[in-house]
């Protein structure tokens, strides 16, 4: 297997996400063999769903694109069959998500597309939006 990253490049639909983090320079903590981390990817498609400019207003605005990208990563390795028993989970940002399991499992609203695509170091679990955390919510 591979890490968190190389798993999303291998699987082709995380090409904004990836090309974010890089810019980010959160990589190393996500390329960390000992570390154990859940990442909330949003698609490709979930980056084109943003209001036009979004994406390059946070890709110049670098410590507000670690927070968001931070807010992406819970500790630990939580797969789906967790999920559907937990209501919310830290995430490295600080700030907490909200797991609802009403017609399948959302994360703040947004809906898991695909689960427990595994990684040496975690799992990765495809999302159709990308999460904001609330107090950038307005911003």
């Amino acid at each position: 297997m591979a890490n968190l990253l190389q798993t999303a490049s291998e699987a082709g639909s995380f090409k904004t996400l990836l090309s974010a983090i890089d810019k980010s320079g959160i990589t190393a903590e996500l390329e960390n063999p000992d570390g154990s981390f859940t990442l909330l990817a949003p698609t490709d498609e979930a980056f084109a769903k943003l209001p036009e400019g979004t994406l390059d207003a946070l890709l110049e605005d670098l410590p507000k694109l670690r927070r968001i990208l931070s807010y992406h990563v819970l500790s630990g390795d939580v797969r789906f069959e967790d999920l559907t028993e937990i209501e919310e989970a830290p995430t490295l940002e600080g700030s907490v998500i909200a797991v609802d399991h009403k017609g399948g499992i959302k994360v703040n609203d947004i809906p898991v597309t695909q689960s427990d695509i595994l990684a040496d170091n975690g799992v990765i679990h495809a999302i159709d939006g990308v999460l904001m955390p609330a107090i950038l919510a307005g911003s």
